[in-house]
């Protein structure tokens, strides 16, 4: 004979199991997407390589800071672009240890040829050794190849686009954070931020980005962003005030950009002469260099921008949208809580010193203090010559506070 249940039993194992099924102790945590697509190993390096590497270089590094053997990888990893997913890629240098370790991410400076990105880089170059040896003194080492290059390169490098820069960087750090698990990396959830020009304009990015979302299980320890920009409406009052400028594919770099990202068809023709309306959309090919770029540009100010914009774009609001997107992607509307180290050559024409010097006073305006917000001037350097001191300077202080 079979038994059927009484309806008081189904109601108390209903009863009971709704309890337990509602219950905020037995709820399972949410799952947290993976972005970690794949991870193909470079190279490998002893630490011992590396301190007679670096002692040939000359660089003002100490090298019994390097302990560990290092693996580097190319990686692909999910990020978002314009609301949608799409795959992009970088570069991580894992220490061989057992003990914690901190995690770097390091942002380049501009670049427009494809083979200049980091992930494009193949076994014994130096950029890969420079990342290694940072890896072999305790740091799990991040390096963005940025949207637009290696895996994304069918999308035009969102230059100077505040919101796209920083999520390419905050998805490196957690797929970086996932492959150091995987490879029994113990990660010790401190971080910190580095670069240089376009790189510093990043850092200082996804330091804002970390601060008003900060990543799952990741603390933001400190940045060090350098030469970077900040500024972009007064980068642009600068270059506009200038006879000549010596590297005018920044000024191409930015309005394509711009142009594309936000779909203004018009934006070339409001803000160049011709031929160079007709000429810029086919410089950034990935392939021309930066250089052969300048030289189908020009430097005078006078015969590349158009005097009507030159004059006006203040105040006709038929500029308003090129005057929004300088001030949308401009990094001075907001005031650091965290750590930040901000660095420039007191000779830097290029991106001018005067452009860091009004963020920080912005920034301090805004409330940070004087404690979390440090400005270190780089005496007799400019563009090029600031970066060695700065990144020898910057590898001490993150030994110092790691």
């Amino acid at each position: 004979m079979i038994k059927t249940p009484s309806i008081t039993r189904l109601l108390f194992f209903s009863i009971t199991w709704f309890v337990i099924a509602c219950s905020d102790d037995n709820n399972p945590p949410p799952v947290v997407e993976k972005v970690l697509v794949e991870s193909v190993k470079i190279e490998s390096r002893t630490a011992q390589q590396l301190k007679t590497l670096v002692q040939f270089s000359g660089r003002d590094i100490d090298p019994s800071i390097m302990k560990y053997n290092v693996n580097t990888y190319r990686v692909t990893y999910k990020t978002t672009y314009k609301g949608d997913e799409i795959v992009a890629s970088g570069v991580i240098a894992l220490p061989f240890t057992t003990d914690q370790v901190g995690m770097v991410s390091v942002q380049h400076g501009t670049i427009v040829q494809q083979t200049d990105a980091p992930s494009a880089q193949g076994a014994g170059s130096f950029d890969l050794v420079v990342y290694a040896a940072m890896a072999s003194s305790g740091f799990i080492v991040v390096v963005p190849d940025m949207i637009g290059f290696g895996q994304s390169k069918n999308i035009f490098h969102p230059y100077y686009v505040e919101e796209a820069i920083a999520q390419a960087i905050v998805d490196n750090v957690r797929a970086a954070a996932e492959l150091a698990e995987d490879d029994d990396v113990s990660f010790n959830n401190r971080l910190f931020l580095a670069g240089y020009s376009e790189g510093g304009y990043a850092t200082m990015a996804a330091h804002k980005a970390i601060e008003a979302e900060p990543i799952k299980d990741i603390d933001l320890v400190a940045s060090f962003p350098a030469a970077g920009g900040y500024d972009i409406q007064a980068m642009q009052h600068y270059i506009f005030n200038q006879d000549q400028y010596p590297q005018p594919y920044y000024l191409a770099y930015v309005a394509r950009s711009y142009q594309l990202y936000y779909e203004k068809s018009g934006l070339l023709a409001d803000f160049f002469n011709e031929p160079y309306v007709s000429r810029i959309p086919n410089l950034f090919d990935g392939i021309t260099s930066a250089g052969n770029i300048n030289v189908q540009l020009s430097n005078r100010m006078g015969e590349l921008i158009r005097e009507d914009l030159r004059l006006n774009l203040d105040t006709d609001t038929r500029y308003a949208y090129i005057r929004n997107a300088f001030a949308e992607n401009s990094l001075t509307d907001w005031a650091p809580s965290i750590p930040m180290y901000m660095y420039h050559g007191q000779q830097d024409t290029t991106v001018p010193y005067e452009n860091s010097v009004t963020t920080y006073q912005k920034l301090i305006a805004n409330g940070t203090s004087a404690e979390t917000l440090k400005f270190i001037p780089l005496p007799g350097k400019d563009h090029t010559t600031g970066i060695d001191p700065y990144i020898d300077d910057v590898i001490k202080k993150m030994q110092q506070l790691k």
